[in-house]
C-alpha cells in the first residue's frame, strides 16, 4: 500500500495538463472488440484502471500496440473468447467496474459474453441492472450464478428494439449501444446517458461504420449493420480532472492554468464552480484560475442558502461533488451538497471535519457545509483514500492544511489520476510518494 506524504500551506503557480477522460477511455479500449481491423487510439491515461483494462484486453488475445506514451493501436481479429470461462479472467475483470462494458461488443460479435460482479468505488449501490435488462431486449439470454457471482449472457441473434432505459446509467448505455449496433434492425434507446463520453463513443462507432443518429441527446436511434471497420480516435481531456485542478487552485490560493480544456464539453462545470465565488478566465481553450486570497458562496436569487446537487448530464456530474464539498469549506458562506445518486460517497467528511471544517453530515446524501473563509488552516492529520474522488479531495485538503498530512492507499487516487504527485510537485507542490 502506498503512502503519501503532503505539506500543506504552499502557493502553487503553473500550467496543468489534463491527461486523457478515464471514463471514455474505459468505453472506447472495450468498442476495439467489435471489429477485426486495426483500432488507433490517442490520449490513453496512464492509470491503473485504464492499465488494467489493457491488460484484460491482451489476455483476450488482442493485439496491442503501445505508439508511444499516450497513444496505442489494438487489433481484435483472433479473440480467445474461450479465455472468458478461466480463473485468471474472473480475477481480473471483477478487479475494475468498467470492465462491465466487455460484455457488450462480446455479446454483438460472438454471441456470448461473461463477467464476474464488477469491482470498483465502494461508494453505495451501484446496480447492473440496466446492462443485462438492455440485452435481454436485444434478444439475449441472462444466467447469473449466485454462488460464483458471476454473469452470463448469450445470443444466437440479436434483434433490434426500443426500450425504455429505467435509469440513464452511463457504462449501461455505452454497453447495449456497443450491444445494438450489430443487431439486425433498427434499436430506438430512450433515457438514454448522454455525457461527452457516451457522445465520444457514438461518434468513434460511426466512424467505424454504425449508424447511431440522436447523439447528444436522451434518445438515440441505431440502425444494424453487418461488421465494423477500423478508426483512428482521441480520447476528450478528463473533465474530472479540470474540476479538481480548479478547485485546487482555490483552495491553496493559487494561480494555475489549465491548457486544452475542450471547454465546450465542460457543461455546467464551470459556471458551478463560479457560484462558489471562484474566478476563472477562459482563454482560448485554457482556463486560468488567479490567486484568491478568499471566494464566497453564492446564494439563491431569493437569498436562501446555495444547494449544488448532482443530476445526469447535462446536470452536474457526481464526480465532482467531493471536490466541491472540500472547497467549499474553506470559502465565505454556506452551502447544502446534496448527493443524490450514490449513499456512501459523503462519508469521507469525517476526515474534514478532524482537519477542523465545519461540515454537517444530515444523511448520507446531504452535508452542510460552513465554509471558514480560509480564516483557520486545516489541521494536518493521518487519512485513509476510501475511493478516487474521495481520495482527491483530501489531497486537495491536506495540500490547504497547516503542515505535513499523511494519505494511506493511494493506490485508489492512482486509479484515476495520472502521476498526480509529480506533476503538482512540478508547480510547487511538497507531495512524497512512499510505497
Amino acid at each position: 500500500m502506498a503512502t503519501f506524504k503532503v505539506q500543506g500551506g504552499l502557493k502553487l503557480k503553473g500550467e496543468l495538463h489534463p491527461q486523457g477522460a478515464k471514463n471514455e477511455a474505459l468505453q472506447v479500449l472495450c468498442a476495439v472488440l467489435l471489429t477485426a481491423e486495426e483500432v488507433i487510439i490517442e490520449n490513453v491515461p496512464n492509470i491503473r484502471d485504464v492499465n488494467i483494462l489493457i491488460d484484460l484486453l491482451r489476455d483476450l488475445n488482442v493485439k496491442v500496440n503501445k505508439i508511444d506514451k499516450e497513444t496505442y493501436s489494438f487489433k481484435a481479429d483472433d479473440v480467445n473468447v474461450d479465455y472468458l470461462t478461466s480463473d485468471d479472467y474472473k480475477y481480473k475483470s471483477s478487479r475494475i467496474r468498467g470492465s462491465i462494458m466487455i460484455v457488450g461488443p462480446l455479446l454483438a460479435r460472438y454471441g456470448k459474453g461473461f463477467i464476474p460482479r464488477p469491482g470498483g468505488d465502494k461508494i453505495g449501490r451501484r446496480r447492473v441492472d440496466t446492462h443485462f435488462i438492455g440485452f435481454e431486449k436485444l434478444g439475449a439470454k441472462f444466467e447469473y450464478d449466485s454462488k460464483e457471482e458471476f454473469y452470463r449472457v448469450s445470443a444466437e441473434k440479436l434483434t433490434g428494439t426500443y426500450m425504455l432505459l429505467d435509469e440513464a446509467s452511463v457504462t449501461g448505455t455505452a454497453n447495449i449501444i456497443m450491444t445494438a449496433v450489430m443487431a439486425e434492425g433498427q434499436t430506438i434507446i430512450y433515457n438514454a446517458a448522454c455525457e461527452p463520453y457516451l457522445q465520444q463513443l457514438c461518434e468513434m462507432l460511426n466512424f467505424m461504420g454504425a449508424n447511431i443518429t440522436g447523439v447528444g441527446s436522451n434518445l438515440l436511434h441505431i440502425e444494424g449493420v453487418k461488421s465494423l471497420d477500423g478508426c483512428k480516435h482521441r480520447i476528450l481531456p478528463d473533465m474530472i480532472e479540470i474540476g479538481s485542478f480548479i478547485g485546487l487552485a482555490a483552495i491553496t490560493k493559487s494561480e494555475i492554468t489549465i491548457k486544452n480544456v475542450s471547454y465546450e464539453k465542460l457543461g455546467v462545470i464551470p459556471s458551478v464552480f463560479s457560484k462558489l465565488g471562484i474566478k476563472m478566465e477562459r482563454r482560448g481553450d485554457d482556463i486560468f484560475i488567479p490567486s484568491q486570497e478568499s471566494y464566497e458562496i453564492q446564494n439563491f436569487i431569493d437569498g436562501s442558502i446555495l444547494t449544488i446537487s448532482d443530476a445526469p448530464w447535462p446536470g452536474f456530474t457526481p464526480d465532482l461533488l467531493s471536490i466541491i464539498l472540500v472547497v467549499a469549506s474553506q470559502a465565505k458562506g454556506s452551502v447544502l451538497i446534496h448527493q443524490k445518486m450514490f449513499e456512501s460517497r459523503l462519508f469521507f467528511v469525517d476526515k474534514l471535519i478532524d482537519m477542523g471544517a465545519q461540515i454537517i453530515l444530515c444523511d448520507p446524501h446531504r452535508a452542510t457545509v460552513i465554509g471558514g473563509n480560509h480564516e483557520v488552516k486545516f489541521k494536518p492529520t493521518t487519512m485513509t483514500s476510501p475511493d478516487i474522488r474521495a481520495g482527491v479531495s483530501l489531497l486537495l485538503a491536506a495540500l490547504a492544511a497547516d503542515g505535513e498530512s499523511t494519505i494511506h492507499n493511494v493506490e485508489q487516487i492512482d486509479r484515476g489520476y495520472q502521476n498526480i504527485d509529480n506533476r503538482l510537485n512540478a508547480i510547487g507542490a511538497k507531495i512524497k510518494r512512499i510505497e
